[in-house]
């Protein structure tokens, strides 16, 4: 009983190699580009990171580069991805500058998927944009900081994003270039420190000191539109609604999840090595069912793949084959002997035999898992034999 509280539980034990993500981007720019300013840079000097195996990276023709490092069996994945960080950090100034403002990311890769959570309008009111947007503000910070949690990451996410569409025609004829209009933007586009009136030692007469407070990053459509792009010499001005078509959307497409045939915002739950499957995925859904009550309406949650199915069913038969052989034990040994007292004797033998196999699990430093349980059986069957 002691080891079985202390051992953790999963569906399988842990002989995943540990994972660490380098992932970047560079808008507008194509796989070959991506590789060789991107990839090659960073792929040079995280190459021979201590106990690395073996890496794979893919460049996208929509600028984006991912490098999986994979580790030995064994090594600590967050000594790992410090290891890497350091590494990329040499490569850092070599990027170009789009991909370095766009920020180069390193995480540990958890390969143990626990289950997936799904979020759900069965009215259609909500499309897959608010889906997401709702599952990465509201659903994914809970989960994360559960224990047993080792990460949850989005398929597909539609992170909201302000698109503008150049009109090339009315460009053309006003005589306005794309690198105009991203100057425009960067400039009146950003969020900065105003400052503050009557503070000392300016003017010591001064009763009191205000603090400005500036408009900062625009929200809005109808802002966005107004941002000034040129003033001409006559007087008019060209701003960006009359060269552009704005819209709130998502920063990419190149991902959808669908269940039954309509949108979903789906969301994968891995765990983190050694901790407990069962524990967790009971934390996991006692958290979904606290933050349901606050969804809006025609809003639900639904778990489509939950690995602890397997993990449960398979500690439920195990259960089921030890009071099997207990009650084989006894009854065999009670018919061919006939005599109580001599049947308790290999009836002990089948509970000792359990707590010689918990123990050396919990000294192996190993798992309860559907292999383990398998051996679990074979022990008892031995037994019984």
């Amino acid at each position: 009983l002691i080891a079985m509280q202390a051992l953790p539980v999963a569906q399988f034990p842990e002989i995943v190699p540990p994972q660490v993500k380098v992932t970047a981007s560079y808008p507008g720019a194509n796989a070959e580009v991506v590789a060789e300013t991107v990839a090659a840079p960073i792929e040079a000097e995280v190459n021979g990171v201590d106990d690395m195996l073996y890496m794979t990276s893919t460049s996208t023709n929509n600028g984006n580069y991912e490098l999986d490092i994979t580790f030995a069996v064994g090594t600590d994945p967050d000594i790992a991805a410090v290891n890497v960080q350091n590494r990329v950090a040499l490569a850092t100034p070599t990027l170009p500058v789009e991909v370095t403002q766009q920020g180069v990311s390193v995480k540990k890769q958890s390969t143990n998927m626990l289950m997936t959570v799904n979020l759900l309008s069965p009215n259609r009111t909500f499309d897959r944009l608010f889906l997401s947007n709702y599952m990465e503000i509201n659903l994914r910070d809970p989960l994360v900081r559960l224990a047993g949690v080792g990460d949850a990451s989005q398929f597909g996410l539609l992170d909201y994003s302000m698109r503008i569409w150049l009109d090339p025609q009315t460009m053309t004829a006003l005589a306005v270039s794309e690198g105009e209009i991203a100057a425009a933007i960067r400039r009146q586009n950003l969020q900065a420190a105003a400052g503050r009136i009557g503070a000392p030692p300016g003017n010591e007469e001064t009763s009191f000191t205000y603090t400005l407070q500036a408009q900062g990053r625009l929200v809005s459509t109808e802002e966005f539109e107004n941002i000034l792009v040129r003033t001409n010499p006559d007087g008019s001005t060209v701003r960006l609604g009359d060269v552009a078509r704005i819209e709130l959307g998502a920063a990419n497409y190149d991902a959808v999840a669908y269940m039954n045939g309509a949108s979903t915002a789906m969301l994968g739950i891995y765990l983190s090595p050694g901790a407990n499957a069962l524990a967790t995925a009971d934390q996991v859904y006692a958290t979904l069912d606290r933050l349901a009550e606050r969804f809006p309406e025609d809003m639900e949650y639904a778990i489509a793949y939950d690995t602890t199915d397997f993990v449960r069913a398979s500690l439920s038969e195990v259960a089921v084959t030890l009071f099997q052989a207990l009650a084989l034990v006894i009854a065999v040994t009670f018919a061919f002997l006939g005599d109580w007292r001599a049947t308790v004797i290999p009836t002990i033998a089948i509970p000792v035999s359990l707590i010689g196999t918990f123990a050396i699990l919990l000294a192996a430093g190993m798992s309860i898992n559907t292999i383990s349980m398998f051996g679990l059986i074979l022990a008892i069957g031995i037994v019984v034999d």
